[in-house]
This record gives C-alpha cells, structure tokens and sequence, in this order.
C-alpha cells in the first residue's frame, strides 16, 4: 500500500512482553483463511486479509495510524460525539484489531471489548500482533450477537460494527431485534456506528437506515461521494443515536479529513431510507450463527 512518507515514531525495542514478528502468508482459520502481508513500503505495516477481503491494516509502530477510510471516518464519528477521554467501546468483529488498538493509542484508559466469532484468527492476531489487556483492548471470542445480549443496559460509549462474511455482513447483526439490543445496552449519549459495503442503489444502506430509525432517533449515513452518486461499490457508515446527532461538528470533520465523506443525516437519511423494508429476525434467511464462546459478561468494559 504505497503512500507518502511521514514522520514514524519510536519504536519500542523488542524484549520481554513484546509480540512475536508476524510472519507473512496465509493460514486456515475457521471460517476459511486468512492472509498477512507486510507492506512493502514500511516494514511496521501488515495488511490482514480475510477470505482474499482486505480487513485491517495493523501499524505496529504507530497504533493512532488508520489506514482505511471508513476506519477514519468512524474515528471522526466518535471525536464528534464524545469529548476527549477514555471511553468504553464493544467492537463486534475483530480481524487484525485495528480500530480498537487506535482508541487506546487516541484515547489512553478506554475500556474495551472485541467480539470475534473465529477462534482461529483471534488465536493468529493473539500471536502475530499482541492483543490482550495490555495492548487497550480484551479480544474475546463470541458471536457479536450472543455477546451483545449478554452485556449490561446502559453501560457502553459506542458499538461498533465491522463483522462480514465475505462482502457481507451478517444478517443477524442487522434487524432490528438486534438494534433494540444495541440500543439498550448503550449509556445516555451513547453511539451506534456500523460499517457495511454497498453498490449503487445503495440498498443495504438504505434498509440499514429504515431499520435503526425504528429503533433510534437520531439516524445518519455516511460515504465518499461517488458512492451516493451511484459511481462505484464502496464502505458506508450508518450512525445511530438517542440524543441528537452533531451534524454540523460531523460535516466539517469528514470534509476536511484525508478521505472526505458527505454525511445524509436528519429528514434527509428518512428521505435516503424512503421505500427501504425494516430488517426483521422473520426476514432474514437462515438461523443466527451459534455462538464460539461461554466468555462470561464481566468482561464487557462497564
């Protein structure tokens, strides 16, 4: 992944507590493979790959370093909504642990959660990158679903979701029986924020929106603009709330970001959403992935 040269960071000499190098190629896991690859322009950057879908980039050197765009634009969401401080975050889905490593690195004391259904990658990133308490973050394994039920109301800063299979996210972390649960679990001003794929004409975003505004009041999407143009395939965050949303804060940081998005936020995302069917565990085809894991709830960061 070439990109312009930037200042790096110390970084710590290895010893004692230190994670093993990570070794480059593919190995099977359990729901198909996985792959690491260093980047060949900084030797401290690996690209993780799951099923041939590029899913994390890990800087091992530089943590607060997010590589994908709609992991910039989640940071962006999350600095909007909440001031600065430790925050306690649940990440339903895990791959290389990106995300939750930039939150420790941004936002020093924030307890948090990862949700990783595949123990054969959890037990990879374990041992290529280091996650553990130490690294800001507990990795667990665990249906994202059986994991969200099992957490206590009210106790969470923000959810976040980025869990596929393929292109695809699970169904059972879309419908809105999901979302209730989403939505009790999160504290007074707490935020939901789901990553997903799409192709024009947005559907998936679209019944993604119909179905939080059931649950939230506050609902918004986000993209890179060629994406709502109907130009190309590409990420799109839906952002969902009880309390209103900082729309203003939200457009000025995703305009002058390095990967401009334009937010659809308010009437507007009702608007976007308009014809769109509410996802229901009833519509979704085939039963809920059984859970890997009996992790008990206590340790959800709370």
């Amino acid at each position: 992944m070439p990109r312009s040269p930037r200042p790096r960071p110390v970084r710590p000499v290895r010893g004692a507590g230190r994670p093993p190098e990570p070794v480059e190629g593919e190995a099977l896991i359990s729901t198909g493979t996985v792959r690491l690859e260093r980047d060949r322009d900084d030797p401290d950057g690996w690209l993780v790959l799951v099923n041939g879908v590029p899913s994390s980039y890990v800087d091992l050197a530089d943590p607060a370093h997010l590589v994908f765009e709609y992991q910039q634009w989640t940071a962006a969401v999350l600095d909007a909504v909440h001031p600065p401080g430790p925050l306690r975050v649940v990440h339903l889905g895990g791959a290389g642990c990106a995300f939750p490593r930039y939150v420790a690195a941004t936002r020093p004391g924030s307890r948090q959660l990862v949700l990783e259904v595949d123990e054969r990658l959890v037990d990879l990133v374990r041992r290529s990158f280091g996650a553990t308490g130490s690294a800001g973050f507990k990795l667990k394994v665990a249906d994202a679903r059986e994991g969200v039920a099992a957490l206590p109301d009210a106790t969470q800063d923000a959810l976040v979701r980025d869990a596929f299979v393929h292109d695809r996210v699970p169904a059972h972390l879309v419908t809105v029986e999901f979302l209730r649960d989403v939505a009790r679990v999160l504290a007074p001003g707490g935020v939901w924020v789901a990553n997903l794929a799409d192709r024009p004409p947005m559907p998936h975003a679209r019944a993604e929106v119909a179905t939080a505004a059931e649950v939230f009041a506050h609902v918004a999407v986000l993209a890179e603009p060629g994406v709502f143009r109907g130009r190309r395939y590409g990420n799109a965050l839906l952002v969902a709330s009880q309390e209103p949303l900082p729309e203003q804060a939200l457009v000025r940081a995703l305009a002058g970001g390095a990967a401009p998005a334009r937010l659809v936020a308010g009437a507007d995302a009702r608007h976007f959403a308009a014809g769109a069917s509410v996802v229901t565990d009833a519509a979704v085809a085939g039963p809920a992935p059984a859970a890997t894991s009996t992790d008990p709830p206590e340790d959800a960061p709370a």
